[in-house]
């Protein structure tokens, strides 16, 4: 999944308020939605894009779900920074230093690819440039984890639970990975609610997810599909929902 961060950096040509917006969207495409690093690997990559027609500069670094600066990380995307010329690529690795990282499961972090259009020189125009910054999750993967993501997900159990009073679809997750739902409907007794998962279910952890017009009733069940590896979707699944 994408996350678009505007603004991050703004580069004014006037301190005056007049300004050009540019588009929404993110000028730089990346090759993956996510990336997996394994760790017997030394490194992982990614192709950086620019189908406009615009030159720009680009920095790239990795950091935690937190989004801070300060929080050290074991991974280093190189180079960090450069330009792009229009119709251009470049390849950015990223890179694993010696790390203490659980050895059971995998490890969130996020790479970051933020854009800076460049200046144009021959206007005489206030112009307000914003970067965006786009961010993908990156994985670390011990090598040594046994099966795949996907061989995992019959093992995901599902109960619904009532937390501060309220109803919620609780999913416990033994395996060693993080799982991102494309899809997540519960149903049963009548009723139907699909739900909007932002939050991944991480690996050997318990997540919870509020239900706004299912109850606690028997014979529910959830259907599933995840987003793998590859940023496709896998199969959808059916599970039964316990009521505890």
């Amino acid at each position: 999944m994408l996350f678009l961060s505007r603004p991050l950096t703004i580069v004014c040509s006037s301190l005056l308020l007049c300004a050009s917006m540019p588009s929404a969207y993110a000028a730089l495409t990346i090759s993956h939605t996510r990336i997996v690093h394994e760790s017997a690997k030394r490194s992982a990559s990614v192709i950086v894009a620019n189908p406009s027609k615009t030159a720009y500069a680009a920095q790239a670094w990795v950091n935690t779900e937190a989004d801070d600066a300060t929080t050290a990380v074991p991974l280093i995307a190189s180079p960090g920074l450069f330009r792009l010329d229009p119709g251009n690529e470049q390849t950015v690795q990223i890179n694993a230093l010696p790390n203490d990282l659980p050895q059971d499961r995998e490890s969130l972090f996020y790479f970051n690819l933020q854009e800076i259009p460049q200046a144009n020189a021959d206007t005489q125009q206030n112009v307000l440039n914003i970067a965006l910054r786009t961010r993908i999750k990156l994985l670390y993967r011990p090598s040594h984890l046994k099966g795949r993501p996907e061989d995992w997900l019959k093992d995901l159990a599902w109960s619904v639970q009532l937390i501060a009073g309220k109803p919620h679809l609780v999913v416990d997750n033994p395996s060693p990975y993080h799982f991102t739902f494309n899809r997540l409907v519960i149903s049963g007794a009548g009723a139907s609610e699909t739900i909007t998962a932002h939050d991944m279910a991480l690996p050997l952890s318990r997540q919870a997810y509020a239900l706004e017009r299912v109850s606690a009733t028997k014979g529910l069940q959830v259907d599933f599909s995840t987003i793998n590896d590859y940023s496709g979707i896998t199969a959808e699944r059916s599970s039964p929902v316990q009521l505890q």
